[in-house]
């Protein structure tokens, strides 16, 4: 059960009305905030390993045509981007799940 509670201001504002969230709420929206992050990491990964798609088998093997070089279809500086990301993203999963509720 949430409750509610009025907030007065002796600054002349109007008064508003705050909810404090339950421990279920908020585990709820812990939940989805950790789920989204991660959702957008996974994603991110295989952005990443669809690059190698033609060089890398699924057994992680390197094939010959990889001894050429690698280099990505989408460019490097996209590719450099989506491997920031991936790290963002997991910093932020590892902080925002330290941090807890």
């Amino acid at each position: 059960m949430s409750m509610e509670f009025k907030v007065i201001s002796g600054g002349g504002q109007t008064e508003r009305t705050l909810r404090i969230l339950t421990p279920e709420e908020k585990i709820r929206h812990y939940q989805n905030v950790t789920e989204a992050v991660l959702d957008d990491a996974l994603n991110t990964w295989s952005e990443i390993w669809r690059e190698f798609q033609g060089t890398v088998t699924d057994a992680s093997l390197v094939l010959p045509e990889a001894e050429k070089g690698f280099k990505p279809e989408c460019g490097w500086s996209e590719f450099l981007e989506k491997i920031w990301l991936l790290k963002h993203y997991l910093d932020y999963a590892r902080k925002f799940t330290r941090t807890g509720i």
